[in-house]
């Protein structure tokens, strides 16, 4: 009854979600509490403005979360410190691998997509033979056949490669390797043109001495002056520069923009390759692509079987090939990142559970020290539910609160980093949707934890016993 007469009315309606009775014989409802209940005029107000309750009730609970928070402040810095601490190194640690993956996939791109590589190499005399072995050429009909026996292969191009040429300008001279290529190979390679054009069907039908310089090869031989025009000599022959390329890749990877490519015709009646037997036909190396990813492992046997037939060897030998299927590496790559994503993800959950048992901690306390706070309002008529309700959202609010520190905290490095130039096959850490997706679940998660076991023991309490503590 003192209690009563001392609480305000306004905070009695707030934690009260039904009226206790008044005392027989005597009016205890001030004339504040009529006003509040909208007895004046016959009709309840607070039946028209239930929407109003549950805002004030949402302010009173945030006021007295931020009460608790300030009343314990080191011990509620460090947890909350902690549980920022596991969101964000979640997000940045799976951003980090996720930028390196970015950048092997940009890395592999630059050679084109889902290209794959067959060269020259040597092959056992006899089945299981491993000391015995014979050198066999790669030629013209192995990818003429290719083209017509391999249902899988959606493109291939024939590919004379030479290092020994030496390129002269009227400025400068260089070296570097010199491709000889259909009209048909920037559609299997990223080649994209800088200045002037590519290779075209006539170039090659007609054996034009013609030639598309690399970034760096240009670079060098005109020393920044325009290359589209120009001629530099080959070997002692002249050749018309009719296009350069961009540059390809990142930091020192300068092998692609070294490189420079004639018809493949032009190439293989001027410069065929060298220490390659006697069969003009010989080519260095084919580039091919599957019809669709799926099929690049079909893709590879149907050449196997081509290329075995032709230079009579048995093809299910592994040890008769030189190769490299880039569909496969891009694959098993992609799997040690998602291993260390997983494992990096798993570090940063163990970090976000202990912040949440901190949380726990921090909202027992508070239950410790505002028991006889807790009887005094279950003794003027708040319900367990009211009370159970507002120690919930406590223990939620500063879960969030500190992971949406830890998310915004990452957001922001990565978007200073995002501007950082980490190397060749690094990208700057990106926001990975579906790991943020993870936090706020995860957040929501220790929320719950954080705030229902500390709200129930609340409830729990009996107000008479609650107001005996001191």
């Amino acid at each position: 009854m003192i209690f009563r007469q001392k609480m305000p009315d306004a905070r009695f309606l707030l934690w009260g979600s039904t009226v206790a009775p008044p005392l027989r014989g005597r009016d205890t409802t001030s004339t504040g509490s009529r006003q509040a209940l909208g007895t004046a005029g016959g009709t309840p107000a607070l039946h028209f403005r239930p929407y109003n309750q549950v805002v004030r009730v949402l302010f009173e609970i945030f006021g007295q979360t931020l009460l608790t928070l300030w009343a314990h402040k080191l011990r509620s810095f460090l947890t909350m410190f902690g549980i920022a601490w596991g969101v964000g190194s979640l997000l940045l640690l799976v951003g980090l691998g996720e930028g390196f993956r970015s950048g092997n996939r940009k890395q592999f791109d630059s050679l084109g997509e889902n290209v794959m590589f067959i060269w020259s190499s040597r092959a056992p005399v006899m089945q299981g033979s491993f000391t015995a072995l014979r050198q066999y050429y790669l030629t013209y009909r192995d990818y003429e056949d290719i083209l017509r026996d391999c249902h899988s292969v959606g493109a291939a191009a024939p590919v004379i490669q030479r290092n020994d040429i030496r390129a002269v300008s009227d400025f400068y001279q260089a070296s570097g390797q010199v491709l000889g290529v259909p009209a048909n190979f920037n559609q299997i390679r990223n080649l994209p043109i800088h200045e002037g054009r590519w290779i075209n069907d006539l170039d090659d039908q007609q054996k034009r001495p013609v030639i598309v310089l690399g970034d760096e090869t240009r670079h060098t031989l005109f020393l920044g002056r325009p290359a589209v025009g120009g001629t530099i000599l080959l070997n002692g022959i002249r050749f018309t520069v009719i296009g350069t390329l961009q540059r390809i890749g990142h930091g020192d990877n300068m092998n692609q923009n070294l490189k420079s490519m004639m018809p493949f015709s032009t190439m293989r009646e001027l410069f065929p390759p060298t220490n390659a037997g006697n069969d003009l036909d010989v080519i260095s190396v084919i580039d091919y692509q599957p019809k669709s990813r799926a099929l690049h492992e079909a893709a590879r046997q149907e050449v196997h079987q081509v290329i075995g037939r032709n230079h009579g060897f048995n093809p299910d030998n592994p040890d008769s090939w030189d190769e490299w299927d880039t569909v496969n590496t891009v694959d098993q790559v992609g799997k040690i990142f998602d291993a260390m994503n997983l494992f990096l993800g798993s570090v940063g959950l163990v970090t976000l559970a202990l912040g949440a048992i901190g949380i726990i901690n921090i909202m027992l306390v508070a239950v410790a020290d505002r028991t006889r706070e807790i009887g005094l309002r279950k003794a003027v008529g708040a319900t367990n539910g009211s009370i159970m309700f507002q120690f919930f959202v406590e223990g939620a609010f500063l879960t969030l609160l500190s992971g949406g520190i830890g998310i915004a905290g990452a957001a922001g490095l990565m978007g200073l980093l995002s501007g950082v130039d980490l190397g060749g096959g690094f990208d700057p850490p990106k926001l990975v949707a579906s790991t943020a997706a993870l936090a706020v679940i995860s957040l929501a998660v220790a929320g719950v934890a954080a705030g229902l076991y500390p709200a129930r023991r609340a409830a729990l309490l009996e107000p008479v016993e609650a107001l005996r503590k001191e």
